[in-house]
């Protein structure tokens, strides 16, 4: 209480208004109507790319800065000087700044991460070296489970500046096979078994459709490539299972996956005539030509 009548006896106080308070009461009113707004906004449209909990903090956050800003605005009005305000905020900015870089870097990379939407929780992704599952999202870190079943936290700063492959942002994605036929075998039979295998498949597309072709003309075998468009989250199930498929529909017709094999040509040479025994190298032209 003494300082409160401290101050309303000072000469600041003594320059306030009733003007000034209503002012800074519209300022403050304004500010928190604003955070409101804003509240509502972004749990609108974030609601389905982070928790709750997490949500809920990221909307105080903002709100809190909103108010926060608004105050700062309506200080004039209490005839503060502004310019020593904007001296002291950069200073206690610049050294809160540099005690909790790595703190605030993460904070910022997982707005913008959280803004950006470049994955979402269930993503299949890699980031950096890590490959695995996005399990959570938060506004310091994101959480991936491994193929492995390990749980890795990756700081946001980290997720933020690293290369991210997400495997299934676009709905549809590809594979391929390249399957031998042996040379004595009808390529041409094999491209329609292997179509009709396609044809037959629920999870093979149609848009984009699949490609079956002769490749190549290999050393051991007739290269067929065949090209599979599945959807996303199914492809990994659609590849095990199709190529099991066609090799045995291929065996089936009489085809089968030729193995590495080598021709070896030997070539004869000529066997010189035997000489004859000792004492006969004359015999049969005797001196004299008797």
């Amino acid at each position: 209480m003494e300082s409160f009548f401290a101050f309303m006896q000072s000469p600041v106080a003594g320059q306030i208004t009733v003007f000034d308070l209503v002012v800074f009461c519209i300022i403050v009113a304004i500010s928190f109507l604003v955070a409101k707004i804003v509240g509502s906004h972004l749990k609108k449209n974030l609601a389905d790319r982070v928790k709750k909990d997490e949500l809920e903090k990221i909307i105080r956050i903002v709100q809190v800065i909103i108010v926060l800003i608004g105050i700062f605005i309506s200080l004039p009005s209490f005839h503060v000087d502004f310019a020593e305000l904007l001296l002291i905020g950069g200073a206690a900015g610049v050294i809160i700044g540099f005690a909790s870089q790595r703190l605030v870097t993460s904070i910022g990379s997982g707005v913008f991460l959280i803004i950006e939407r470049p994955v979402t929780m269930g993503d299949t992704v890699k980031i950096g070296d890590t490959a695995g599952t996005i399990e959570d999202i938060r506004i310091l870190s994101t959480t991936i489970k491994t193929f492995e079943g390990i749980y890795v936290r990756i700081p946001n700063e980290t997720v933020f500046n690293s290369e991210i492959t997400n495997y299934v942002a676009n709905v549809a994605r590809r594979f391929e096979y390249r399957v031998g036929v042996r040379y004595s075998d009808d390529a041409e039979k094999a491209i329609r078994v292997i179509h009709e295998l396609l044809d037959a498949h629920p999870f093979v597309l149609r848009n984009p459709s699949p490609s079956v072709y002769v490749d190549e003309l290999g050393d051991n075998a007739v290269i067929i490539m065949v090209r599979i468009w599945a959807p996303s989250r199914e492809w990994w199930s659609v590849r095990t299972e199709m190529l099991l498929k066609i090799k045995t529909a291929l065996e089936k017709e009489g085809m089968s996956i030729p193995f590495p094999q080598r021709t070896l040509w030997i070539k004869e040479t000529p066997q010189p005539a035997p000489a004859p025994p000792p004492g006969q190298e004359g015999a049969e032209n005797p001196p004299g030509g008797q």
